[in-house]
């Protein structure tokens, strides 16, 4: 059995927040004779899958759910954590795509509808797509006229001899 700060030492986490995981329902603790915390050697492998779960963006709610699923009185095996990180797969890809998609095209045009670079005028003239909706209606995969906006083009198939970033733009 391990102390309360025998698990921090150990996990790099403070005591304060084991004190707030157990508050949580995430791991759990036995009091000993004197009353103080002790924690069976599975929850060193709970507090590491919490702040690894925590560092990819996965609510504590979830992350709840999810050590909830495991059974108690046992080391979670492989097989556990595997089946586990099967219910995040999707939504961790959708995450990567975002971050890729953040990195790859938030120097151009979003569709903000500040209309301040060249860009914007190319892919979103006369800020179409403000007319439909709010926010940065490019990031959100928001088309103009049908066409999605992510190739960067807008619905009209006029052709403007610039580019963006190495693709071909066209404009109404």
């Amino acid at each position: 059995m391990l102390t309360v700060g025998d698990l921090a030492a150990r996990s790099g986490v403070s005591v304060s927040a084991l004190h707030f995981y157990e508050r949580k329902g995430l791991i759990t603790a036995e009091r000993d004779d004197r009353n103080q915390r002790r924690y069976r050697r599975d929850a060193l492998r709970r507090v590491t899958f919490i702040r690894v779960a925590q560092r990819v963006g996965i609510p504590l709610a979830e992350v709840h759910e999810a050590l909830a699923s495991l059974p108690s009185g046992r080391t979670p095996t492989k097989a556990d954590w595997a089946r586990l990180s099967r219910r995040w797969r999707a939504a961790l890809d959708a995450r990567i795509a975002d971050l890729e998609h953040l990195r790859n095209d938030l120097d151009g045009c979003i569709g903000c509808g500040c209309l301040s670079l060249r860009t914007c005028r190319l892919n979103n003239p006369d800020d179409v797509l403000g007319a439909t909706g709010t926010g940065a209606r490019r990031w959100d995969g928001e088309s103009i006229g049908g066409n999605t906006t992510d190739d960067n083009t807008t619905a009209d198939s006029t052709t403007d001899d610039s580019t963006t970033a190495g693709r071909s733009t066209t404009h109404s």
